[in-house]
């Protein structure tokens, strides 16, 4: 089957070479924020087809406070599971395009962030998928996070979180979603449900990254999933049963156990944070969030305040 990206490129004059992109927000309403994403959606400067799908999760479908205009989004429910991943996977069931991307619905896309990802998609065929910088925006807190300049390979995403791969940046050929599998619904809580995700992308090949900053993320220093620590273990001890190529990354699987422990510490749960620890400490003793998860463990800070003081500089645990 011929990739519709390569495909469109290959027609000529005849007919436009940029094929069309649906655009997946799952929300769970939050006004104001979700028009202004939109809005920053339906006004890219690319040149195809875009397509808008706003899927409510599981709260009350409403219409946007947007003006009538042609292109107008999709609106939808989640007729998955509650929670990100299956409004993601309902919204990308009713995607049309060549292409496919998210957006969180408190991120804000740059003008020029579709057509400069989709042009290193249609230069070069062994990427499945492109993602791109990143500017934190929020309480104290601007920060530019342009991106790497060389493509992103499996072992990266296993070594480290890279923050630029993130759900807003990220654009995918349609074959890679269908060869990569959906977003999974199972993952406990839907923690980490993305970071799983793109995992799975990068073992089909590199990931492209355009080096400039092209999407504002809504830094609020705070998440859905702050104090939720047993969900969190039960997640990341997930990950690392789904994903056993972490056995090849001492250093990313010292980085998934250390965030174990520090969630174990917060949550009280000494005896197994230490247990945890100890794992560690044999992996990479040089891992950084054993230097933070030390004095949740002895009882001298808390686990939420160490998150609040990380999130603060733009940084999570």
């Amino acid at each position: 089957m011929t990739d519709p990206v390569c495909a469109s490129a290959a027609v000529g004059a005849t007919a436009t070479p940029y094929p069309s992109v649906s655009v997946v927000i799952a929300t769970r309403d939050r006004p104001g924020l979700l028009e202004r994403a939109v809005r920053q959606i339906l006004s890219q400067d690319y040149p195809g087809h875009i397509e808008c799908l706003v899927v409510f999760d599981h709260v009350p479908v409403r219409p946007l406070d947007l003006p009538e205009q042609p292109g107008r989004p999709v609106v939808l429910a989640n007729t998955r599971r509650p929670g990100l991943p299956g409004g993601r996977n309902s919204g990308c069931a009713a995607a049309t395009g060549d292409l496919l991307a998210f957006c969180d619905d408190d991120d804000a896309w740059h003008a020029d962030k579709l057509r400069r990802q989709v042009d290193v998609l249609l230069a070069d065929p062994q990427y499945g998928a492109v993602a791109c910088g990143i500017r934190l925006q929020g309480p104290g807190i601007t920060r530019n996070r342009p991106g790497r300049s060389t493509p992103v390979q499996l072992d990266d995403l296993l070594a480290d979180r890279i923050m630029e791969v993130h759900p807003s940046t990220i654009l995918v050929r349609r074959a890679t979603w269908l060869a990569a599998g959906p977003v999974d619904e199972d993952i406990p809580g839907g923690y980490a449900e993305d970071y799983e995700w793109l995992l799975r992308v990068a073992a089909l090949g590199p990931i492209a990254v355009v080096a400039q900053a092209l999407v504002t993320v809504e830094w609020h220093g705070d998440s859905f999933f702050f104090g939720r620590w047993p969900m969190i273990v039960d997640a990341l001890r997930y990950l690392l049963v789904k994903h056993p190529e972490f056995e090849r990354s001492p250093r990313g699987r010292a980085r998934i156990q250390a965030q174990i422990a520090f969630a174990l510490a917060a949550a009280g749960r000494r005896r197994e944070s230490l247990a945890e620890v100890w794992r560690v400490m044999r992996l990479n003793p040089r891992e950084k969030r054993l230097f933070v998860t030390v004095p949740v463990l002895l009882g001298i800070v808390s686990g939420g305040r160490v998150l609040r003081l990380a999130q603060r500089r733009g940084r999570g645990v």
